[in-house]
């Protein structure tokens, strides 16, 4: 039954209401505190003097870079010294300012007090006294001791000097316009490789031609105890050198038949671009497996971190070994033709990376095309390795609510943080899916001109512009679709967004079939695979089971909504048995193949945190692992694309 109010009735509850907010009105409510004064914004004016940075790196015991900088003045008042923070390469706010210890800054022998800026952790605040033309500022970077600390750059065979994490900067003016001297120490008997000039040695320090600040952050360094350098282009327009450093000096050992292919990548480097765009180019190899791993591309260099066992097992790990190839072709893509949106004037700008699908999925594509066309990769190992980024992307279930543009997010987001439903949250998914994309647009190429053309031809016109220039030239959305439709018109707008945009089901294949050949699932791995999960140390049955784990049984991935994930099975769960057996990676596999075709579920004993219990996965299609397969006999496109150019 309803009910109604009489007029006082009504009338009491009004004038409480006014009551109740009067008083609310009478309490002092909070008010934001204002926001410290802005940071200068910087100009394109020249910096009136070069900082000076000297870095000791002889510390080997505690992993331990002394830094000593000298920033002149550029006038009187506050100065702003800033620590890089969004780092080219890494997409990401991820300078690792955490690392940073022991800030001392100085002015004519005094100390200053200095202040970290309470909204930009990265930026330092300090007002010298009147009449001081310089800053001595003093501090050390602490490399990590462990993985668990984040990638160890120092180790007593080797290091690898990151300018960015080495030097402060002085905040309002363009990096490309601050002039720098830099200086390293290095152990007694060390070698090292820069895309730096080096002025002079003298007693263990070394002493560099005068930059800028962007290229000398755009320059690191490796030292080792035991290296070697190859000259990769004898004769060539640059010279073209591969450095590598090892934790042991049997590692260094090479055969001619090993470095012909690297000598060729750059032969087919030049025939795919037809330009360069350095003075001259440093692979900078770093074989161990005691320094963090890498993968960084630079202008006139790349850091190459990888296995100490690239060249010494050279014909049984194929896997990865298009690292070169990819960080390579960066000095083209990424490094000379960069993003409008991604290139900023400083490394404490904020960047965007929605054109990461031709940043990186281009470099991908270009990756294995090139690892394959100079032999890193033979033709089949190439195949394989499609093969698995394929099935991987077809699969992944995550599409369904976000859309790959997205995952160009992903640097800022997880910045590579481990993520425990990777197949539904996705994350830089622009790398493969883009490489998928680009293979769409060369095969559709390639078919709507009668092969006459191809994404060589792209590449050509985009890369290849202003040959031995290495200033970046920037582009948008609009002028890729503009290059290719000058290679092939087509509506090549609709073409990228739909598979920008696209909820799928699956990832574009289209160039797979189209390139001759298709996606099919067979009981045993190819080469490619098995050498991909000994590089990762697990057995992967992501296409099978749902899962991959590692040689200690401990489960590194569950794939959302698949059989694992269906039985309850998280990623870190332990498995301890195998149908009533002491878990073996065999063993498991032996279970899935048994399983096929039978009605019984494979019953695995595991360990999540203290508890333990029996889970059972309904699975009987047996073991499923990807590889490509002719459609028809005799060479298709794909083979087309992946074979050497001969000019």
């Amino acid at each position: 039954m309803q009910k109604f109010l009489t007029g006082a009735a009504s009338a009491a509850l009004l004038a409480g209401v006014l009551m109740s907010g009067a008083a609310r009105a009478a309490v002092v409510q909070p008010m934001p505190t204002p926001l410290p004064e802005a940071i200068p914004q910087p100009r394109d004016v020249a910096y009136p003097a070069p900082l000076e940075v000297a870095v000791d790196a002889t510390d080997l015991t505690h992993g331990i870079f002394s830094v000593r900088e000298i920033v002149p003045l550029a006038g009187p008042g506050p100065v702003v010294l800033t620590y890089p923070r969004w780092l080219p390469g890494n997409h990401a706010p991820s300078g690792p300012i955490d690392k940073l210890a022991g800030l001392e800054i100085t002015a004519d022998g005094k100390p200053l007090e200095w202040t970290r800026d309470p909204v930009d952790v990265f930026a330092f605040h300090v007002t010298p006294p009147a009449g001081a033309r310089a800053l001595q500022i003093r501090f050390q970077f602490l490399s990590p001791v462990s993985t668990r600390e984040g990638r160890v750059v120092m180790t007593p065979e080797m290091l690898n000097a990151q300018w960015n994490a080495l030097a402060l900067y002085p905040a309002g003016w363009f990096t490309r316009d601050i002039p720098v001297k830099a200086s390293i120490r290095l152990p007694e008997d060390w070698k090292y490789a820069t895309a730096l000039e080096t002025e002079r040695e003298s007693d263990g320090t070394v002493q560099f031609r005068q930059t800028t600040f962007e290229t000398f952050v755009d320059s690191p360094l490796i030292a080792g105890r035991y290296y070697k350098q190859v000259d990769l282009d004898p004769g060539g327009p640059a010279p073209v050198r591969l450095d590598v450093i090892a934790d042991r000096p049997d590692e260094l050992e090479m055969t001619p038949e090993q470095i012909a292919p690297h000598r060729e990548l750059v032969r087919q480097a030049y025939r795919l671009f037809g330009s360069h765009h350095y003075d001259h180019y440093d692979f900078l190899l770093s074989l161990s497996d005691k320094m963090g791993g890498n993968g960084l591309e630079h202008h006139q260099s790349s850091e190459d971190g990888t296995s100490p066992k690239y060249f010494t097992d050279w014909d049984k790990a194929p896997a990865g070994r298009d690292l070169l190839a990819h960080e390579y072709t960066h000095s083209w893509d990424g490094k000379f033709r960069r993003p409008a949106d991604l290139w900023t004037p400083t490394y404490n700008v904020p960047m965007r990376g929605s054109l990461l699908w031709v940043y990186e999925g281009q470099t991908q594509y270009w990756g294995y095309v090139l690892a394959a066309r100079s032999g890193l990769l033979t033709q089949q190992q190439a195949l394989d390795a499609i093969a698995a980024t394929a099935a991987v992307y077809d699969a992944r279930v995550g599409r369904s609510w976000r859309a790959m543009e997205d995952t160009t997010n992903d640097p800022i987001i997880a910045q590579r943080r481990p993520l425990s439903w990777l197949s539904w949250q996705r994350s830089e998914d622009y790398y493969s899916e883009g490489q998928l994309i680009w293979l769409d647009a060369d095969t559709l190429i390639r078919q709507r001109s009668g092969g006459k053309r191809s994404l060589d031809d792209f590449a050509r016109a985009f890369f290849g512009v202003n040959n031995g220039s290495f200033v970046p030239a920037t582009y948008d959305f609009d002028e890729v679709v503009r290059t290719l439709n000058g290679v092939e018109p087509y509506d090549w707008a609709s073409f990228l967004k739909a598979r920008l945009l696209g909820h799928g089901p699956g990832a574009p294949l289209d160039g797979i079939t189209r390139g001759g050949y298709r996606l099919v699932f067979t009981p045993t791995p190819t080469e490619y695979f098995r050498a991909a999960e000994g590089r990762r140390k697990v057995t992967d049955l992501t296409f099978s089971l749902g899962l991959s784990v590692n040689r200690d049984g401990q489960i590194g991935e569950v794939i959302w909504d698949g059989p694992a994930f269906r039985a309850g099975l998280t990623a870190d769960t332990q498995i301890m048995a195998v149908n009533g057996l002491t878990y073996a990676a065999d063993d498991l596999k032996d279970a899935v193949r048994l399983a096929k075709g039978s009605g019984a579920p494979i019953e695995l004993l595991v360990k999540i945190n203290d508890h333990f219990r029996t889970v059972r996965i309904d699975y009987h299609d047996g073991l499923r692992y990807p590889r490509l397969e002719k459609i028809a006999p005799g060479e298709a496109a794909l083979d087309a694309i992946l074979a050497p150019r001969a000019k």
